[in-house]
């Protein structure tokens, strides 16, 4: 089966290794603009519940810009006309090649046509799927895929009726086979435990095994040495008696350490994947000089590649059906002058102006980002939002909502930004598949109505569902809303929020991502074997449960490449995918049970044995 974006980039390790792009922020940004988030905080002074109306409002004025976004860009080279006109002129006279023929040669053309076809830029996650669609236009394919569908309806099923066993035995908190010691009581307590997620074991038949294993070594880093180090301190590094939720005790610690290495790598890898598309653009600029140098008398005129049969083809089909260039820019002005007029009601802390700056910025980002993924197949939509977080929220201060500002901010910038990458990985596969680029582009604006609308629409009934979703003791802890929220609330405050010793931590961890990053760019492909600071970074707040299950969803795939690999290659990410959305499609008939009041009947929960010898004893008095 085709797998879904999503999965491609747990697959292909890309979006900063293993943070993915929420772009509705259902999971970081906007929700943590939540007071439920705010709690878990230092600054709960500060925000905005969830609401379905002005959710649905906020995605329908913001995501639609970034499928306009890259277009407007080209206006920037109209400046350049008359230095062309001059430029070429000279060349005529004095026989020089022209740097701004070229230049704007290649700038006024569509954008679209620029990366794809006068580039050829990679976009190996889009290329990717066009090779899986195209292998199931043949006999075999089609015979694969029919194999596939069953195998993913099977595990579907299976992961679906074990996640409603499971909802028989969780009538209460820490109760249930997610609250199951596997591993021993003192290893449950420091969130060393199996809890039996079909979720998380496809999650882990899906992910590299670098990934699961960085994870797990993540959670022993933290949970099994720091933490337990940090807590002897507690009285010397911080007050007795705050409990493990606040941000001024150990809290604090898991918290902001995680977001300084994830700043690391996101920094190590802003800069890397910006340098590569600085120089891709470089190279590309200077090999189209090559091919279009005036002719010089006594000199032969360069030769251009000549295209395959395929390759005119597909060109032809993209180019004859393109998007008009001033229904773009047209459609980008007046989502923007529609955004600007309305987000400040929605968020009264963000300002008209900090609004207009984004948009003036965000097309100039997007099209770097778009780029940059055509070269890398990263996208740097995450970097770009707290980049933003950071921005507009020391901008606004702490005095004007700052900490909101900021994170509405950073969802604006990463609509824009992310939208612009997934559309040209989408116009890859279209290209290589032959598929009408208008058509495509159509099919993105009533995807992304649809995704303004649904997307909310079960966000709110998981919302409303469990009173608990975004805590850390939640079956749905929602981690990188604590994140960003406090990476706003970083940015606004400044280290005063910290507890002692902590800043000094955060410095040795964020130099150490950016270092383990070197290293392993520098050993190549020997470095395949170093951990990813993004990915070990992820159980330091929450634990090392979902990393276990994700470990034994790669020794599933393990044993099975060994048996038989070319059936797991064939039907390991079938398999991987019914486990995933069978276990999260029972959510939802969880959350309508649980918005009707009705209750699971059974309480499954673990006691040590003197635990155990004292419940007996009140059970027999009380008798």
């Amino acid at each position: 089966m085709a797998q879904s974006r999503s999965e491609e980039r747990v697959v292909n390790n890309n979006n900063n290794g293993f943070e993915s792009i929420d772009d509705g922020g259902f999971g970081s940004y906007l929700f943590g603009m939540s007071k439920r988030v705010a709690d878990q905080s230092s600054d709960t002074s500060d925000y905005k519940n969830p609401s379905l109306g002005w959710i649905i409002a906020f995605l329908f004025v913001v995501s639609f810009l970034g499928l306009f976004s890259v277009v407007p860009l080209r206006k920037v080279w109209q400046t350049l006309k008359i230095l062309t006109a001059i430029s070429i002129t000279f060349a005529f006279y004095y026989k020089i090649k022209s740097p701004f023929f070229d230049l704007s040669k290649c700038c006024f053309n569509c954008w679209l046509q620029i990366m794809v076809i006068d580039f050829k830029l990679t976009y190996p996650s889009g290329t990717a799927t066009a090779h899986l669609i195209n292998s199931f236009h043949t006999p075999q394919g089609a015979k694969l895929a029919k194999k596939q569908v069953k195998v993913l309806g099977k595990f579907f099923s299976l992961s679906f009726l074990w996640g409603f066993f499971q909802w028989f035995y969780t009538a209460s908190d820490d109760c249930g086979f997610q609250a199951f010691p596997t591993l021993g009581l003192k290893a449950f307590e420091n969130k060393f435990f199996f809890d039996f997620s079909a979720i998380y074991v496809g999650v882990g038949m899906i992910c590299p095994y670098i990934i699961n294993i960085s994870v797990l070594l993540g959670g022993i880093l933290s949970w099994g040495v720091m933490w337990p180090l940090i807590k002897n301190k507690e009285g010397d590094w911080y007050p007795k008696g705050l409990g493990e939720s606040s941000l001024h005790g150990i809290q604090g610690y898991r918290v902001f350490i995680a977001i300084a290495m994830i700043l690391g790598d996101g920094l190590y890898n802003f800069v890397k994947v910006l340098s590569h598309t600085f120089l891709g653009l470089y190279t590309q600029i200077r090999d189209k000089q090559k091919e279009n140098v005036l002719p010089v008398a006594g000199q032969d005129s360069p030769s251009t590649p000549q295209l395959s049969y395929d390759d005119e083809r597909r060109t032809q089909v993209f180019l004859k059906d393109q998007i008009p260039t001033w229904f773009a820019i047209g459609a980008y002005v007046a989502i923007a002058a529609i955004s600007t007029a309305t987000l400040p009601h929605i968020f009264h802390q963000l300002k008209w102006y900090y609004i207009i700056v984004i948009y003036l910025v965000a097309p100039t980002l997007a099209f770097c980002n778009a780029y940059g993924c055509g070269l890398t197949d990263w996208s740097l939509a995450s970097t770009y939002g707290k980049l933003a977080i950071f921005t507009i929220g020391a901008w606004a201060g702490s005095s004007h909502g700052g900490v909101i500002a900021g994170l509405a901010a950073c969802g604006v910038m990463m609509n824009i930004v992310s939208t612009a990458s997934d559309l040209m990985q989408d116009f890859k596969t279209g290209y290589l598949t032959l598929a009408s680029p208008r058509s495509m582009f159509v099919s993105q604006i009533i995807g992304t109505t649809m995704g303004c609308i649904i997307s909310p629409s079960v966000f709110w009934i998981f919302y409303k569902a469990f009173p608990d979703l975004g805590t850390h003791k939640s079956e749905y802890p929602a981690p990188y809303a604590i994140v960003y929220r406090n990476m706003a609330i970083l940015g606004v405050q400044g280290f005063k929020t910290l507890p002692q010793n902590c800043l000094l931590l955060c410095y040795i961890f964020f130099g150490s991502a950016i270092l383990i990053n070197l290293i392993k760019d520098c050993l190549g492909k020997r470095g395949r074997f170093i951990p990813l600071p993004m990915a070990m970074a992820i159980p330091f707040y929450l634990g090392s449960y979902f990393a276990i299950d994700m470990c034994v969803g790669s020794l599933i795939l393990f044993v099975w490449e060994k048996v038989n690999k070319a059936k797991a290659d064939a039907f390991g990410p079938a398999v991987a995918s019914g486990l995933i959305c069978g276990d999260g499609i029972w959510t939802l008939p969880a959350s309508i049970l649980a918005l009707a009041g009705v209750k699971p009947p059974i309480c499954m929960k673990f006691l040590s044995r003197a635990t155990n010898a004292k419940v007996d004893t009140f059970l027999t008095v009380s008798g």
